[in-house]
C-alpha cells in the first residue's frame, strides 16, 4: 500500500513540473509574437506631414514692443513708491526678447510713518539742544523742527522736522536692461465663447537704481569724523546709485493684432537704509548702534514691485505661421 501511494505522489510531481514548463513556454511565445507584430502607424490622407498648429499668430516675432506702464512697490515699511515708466523690447523670435525698462518714482507715506510723525516727532516737541530725556534718547534717529548745525555748531539750514523730507530713504529712479523669455503661450476662454491670445514671460537683468538716503553723520565706515556733523544735528537726504539684479514674471493678453495689456511682478534685492536709523556699526560683527549713520546701517531688503502695462507692437501687421 505504501509503495502504491509513493508512486502516485511521484507521478503527480512529474505532471506539475510538465504543466509549469508548458505555461512558461506559452508565455514566451506570446511575447515573441507580440513583439514581432508591432509596427509603426503612418498617418495618411490630408493630415500627413501637417504641423501641430496652423495659422498661429506671432505677436512678438520680428516686432518692437513699446509698453507704457506704472509700477507699485509692495510690503514697504515707511514709504510706498508709485513709478510711471516705459519698457521697450525687440523680439527676434516669438520666444526671446532684448529690451530696457525704467521709471521715475513718487512716494507716499505708510501708516507706520504717519504714526511716527505724529507721536514720535510732533508730540516730542524737541527744540535744538533740548535737555529732556526723550529728546536725548531719540536725537540720533528722529528728526525734529529747528536748524541744522554743522560740526562746529554753526547753523546751516532750516529743518522741517518731517520724516519724509529729512531722513526716510526712497527709490528715485530705475533703469534696467533685461532679457525676456516666453516659455508658454496659448489662449484663454471666457464662458467658452470669448477667446484671447495669452502668453507668460520671464525676464532678468541688472538694474541701475537711483536712491535717496539719509546723508552720513557722526562718522563714516572707517570711523573718520573729520568734517562730518553729529547725527543729532544732521537730518537731510543725499543721492546714491547702486546696481542690483532684477527678475520677474509677467502675464500678457493680446485682444488685437498690435495692442495688448498685462501685469508683472518684479524683484529688486539690494541693501539700503529706508528708515535713516542708526541700525548697525558697533559691537560684535557691527550688529549694534554706534551713534552714527553711514553705509554700515544699510540692510538687505527684497524689494518687490507690481506693474500694469499697455503694449503696442510695431509693425502693426501681425505675422502668422503656415
Amino acid at each position: 500500500m505504501r509503495r502504491f501511494v509513493n508512486s502516485l505522489c511521484a507521478s503527480g510531481l512529474r505532471h506539475a513540473r510538465k504543466a509549469a514548463v508548458a505555461s512558461l513556454a506559452g508565455l514566451a511565445l506570446l511575447g515573441i509574437s507580440a513583439s514581432a507584430s508591432a509596427q509603426e502607424i503612418q498617418i495618411t490622407g490630408p493630415l500627413a506631414g501637417a504641423p501641430a498648429v496652423r495659422k498661429l499668430r506671432l505677436h512678438r516675432e520680428g516686432r518692437v514692443e513699446v509698453a507704457p506702464n506704472v509700477s507699485f512697490t509692495i510690503l514697504d515699511e515707511y514709504q510706498r513708491t508709485i513709478m510711471p515708466g516705459l519698457r521697450v523690447t525687440w523680439h527676434p523670435t516669438d520666444y526671446l526678447g532684448f529690451g530696457i525698462w525704467g521709471g521715475y518714482g513718487f512716494q507716499y507715506a505708510t501708516g507706520l510713518t504717519d504714526e511716527l510723525q505724529t507721536k514720535a516727532v510732533d508730540a516730542r516737541a524737541c527744540a535744538d539742544r533740548s535737555s529732556s530725556k526723550a529728546c536725548r534718547l531719540t536725537e540720533v534717529n528722529l528728526t525734529r523742527p529747528g536748524t541744522n548745525l554743522d560740526g562746529d555748531g554753526n547753523a546751516t539750514s532750516d529743518r522741517t522736522g518731517n520724516l519724509r523730507d529729512d531722513q526716510l530713504g526712497r527709490i528715485q529712479w530705475i533703469a534696467a536692461p533685461q532679457i525676456t523669455l516666453i516659455p508658454f503661450r496659448g489662449k484663454l476662454a471666457l464662458f467658452a465663447s470669448l477667446f484671447v491670445d495669452t502668453d507668460v514671460n520671464i525676464f532678468l537683468g541688472p538694474a541701475i537704481i537711483g536712491l535717496q538716503e539719509r546723508t552720513t553723520c557722526g562718522f563714516d565706515e572707517e570711523k573718520n569724523d573729520e568734517g562730518i556733523p553729529s547725527c543729532s544735528n544732521s537730518f537731510e537726504l543725499g543721492g546714491r546709485i547702486t546696481v542690483a539684479p532684477t527678475f520677474g514674471l509677467g502675464l500678457n493678453f493680446y485682444p488685437s493684432q498690435f495692442i495688448g495689456f498685462g501685469a508683472e511682478w518684479r524683484g529688486l534685492p539690494f541693501a539700503w537704509n529706508p528708515s535713516g536709523f542708526d541700525n548697525h556699526g558697533g559691537g560684535n560683527d557691527k550688529a549694534f548702534p554706534d551713534t552714527a549713520v553711514n553705509g554700515d546701517d544699510r540692510e538687505f531688503k527684497f524689494n518687490s514691485m507690481l506693474t500694469v502695462h499697455v503694449s503696442i507692437q510695431f509693425p502693426t501687421q501681425i505675422k502668422t505661421t503656415d
